[in-house]
C-alpha cells in the first residue's frame, strides 16, 4: 500500500471518503498527552518553562505536518502507527479529523505566540494548555474526538465513518451503566475521602532527600538576600496578582517569576 507525500487520509477500496487509522491517531494523542503533561508539570511545579516552550514548537510542527503535508509523516503519528502495527486498523473518516486538527493547530499557534514569543505567564496560557491537555486526554483515553463531534454537528450530512461508529449508532437504554453502578461509585468516593483523611493525620512519608534521612534536624533557611527583592522595582514586580492568590498559588507564582 503506497501513500503520496501530500495527501490527507488514505483512499482505500470500499470506503467512500479518505480514511485514517483511528488506532494510530489515538496512540499519537496519548504520546502527545504524556509529553505535554510532563512539560506542563515542570512549569507548574518547578517554574521551568523551557520544556513547555520546546513542546509547543514540537506540537505546532506536528499539526502543521498533519494538515499541510500528510498525517503519515507527522512524528507522533509515525510513532503511534509503529506502536499499533500489530493491531487491525480501525478506519475513520479523514474530513472530521482535518477539522479537529485545525482546532489543534489554532491552539498550537496561540501557545506559540503566548509562551514562546511573548513569554506570557498567567491564566490565559494555563487555559490554552489545559484545553489542549483535555482534548488529548479525551481522544487517547476514551476515543472521544471533540473536534470531530463539532464537525458532525456543523455538517451532519457529511459525517461518515465516525470513531466507534458513533455516526450511525444509537446506544440502548442502560448502555452507560445501571443505578447500582452509580451507587458503587459513590461508595468508592466516600471510602477514598476517608482514606485521604486517615492518611493526612498519619506520619509523613520521608523521601531520600528528607533532612532526617541524613542526620539533619532542620533545614537552614536560605540567605535573606536571596529571598527578598533587592529594590522597590523588584518589590513591585514580585507583587502577587489577585488571580494567583485566588488559586492559592502565591508561592508558585513567585517561583515562576523569579521572586524566590
Amino acid at each position: 500500500m503506497t501513500s503520496r507525500i501530500f495527501e490527507f487520509g488514505q483512499t482505500l477500496p470500499g470506503y467512500d471518503v479518505p480514511v485514517l487509522n483511528e488506532r494510530a491517531v489515538r496512540a499519537s494523542a496519548g504520546i502527545l498527552f504524556f509529553v505535554a503533561m510532563v512539560t506542563f508539570m515542570q512549569a507548574l511545579l518547578l517554574g521551568n518553562f523551557k520544556p513547555t516552550q520546546v513542546f509547543v514548537v514540537a506540537f505546532l510542527i506536528e499539526f502543521a505536518i498533519r494538515l499541510f503535508v500528510n498525517p503519515r509523516w507527522a512524528p507522533a503519528m509515525i510513532v503511534g502507527q509503529w506502536a499499533v502495527r500489530a493491531q487491525m486498523p480501525e478506519y475513520v473518516g479523514a474530513p472530521q479529523k482535518r477539522f479537529a486538527w485545525s482546532i489543534g493547530l489554532v491552539l498550537g499557534l496561540s501557545m506559540f505566540y503566548l509562551i514562546v514569543v511573548q513569554g506570557v505567564i498567567g491564566p490565559i496560557n494555563m487555559l490554552v494548555c489545559g484545553t489542549c491537555l483535555l482534548l488529548l486526554f479525551l481522544e487517547s483515553a476514551f476515543g472521544i474526538c471533540v473536534g470531530c463531534k463539532l464537525h458532525d454537528l456543523l455538517r451532519p450530512q457529511t459525517a461518515q465513518l465516525c470513531p466507534g461508529g458513533a455516526c450511525a449508532y444509537t446506544p440502548p437504554a442502560g448502555a452507560g451503566g445501571q443505578w447500582g453502578h452509580l451507587a458503587l461509585l459513590v461508595v468508592f468516593a466516600l471510602v477514598m475521602v476517608g482514606v485521604g483523611r486517615w492518611v493526612s493525620h498519619g506520619p509523613d512519608v520521608r523521601g531520600m532527600h528528607h533532612p532526617s534521612m541524613h542526620g539533619q534536624g532542620t533545614v537552614q533557611p536560605a540567605l535573606q538576600s536571596e529571598q527578598t527583592p533587592a529594590s522597590g522595582a523588584d518589590a513591585e514586580r514580585c507583587k502577587v496578582p489577585e488571580f494567583a492568590k485566588a488559586m492559592g498559588h502565591e508561592t508558585i507564582w513567585k517561583q515562576h517569576n523569579g521572586c524566590l
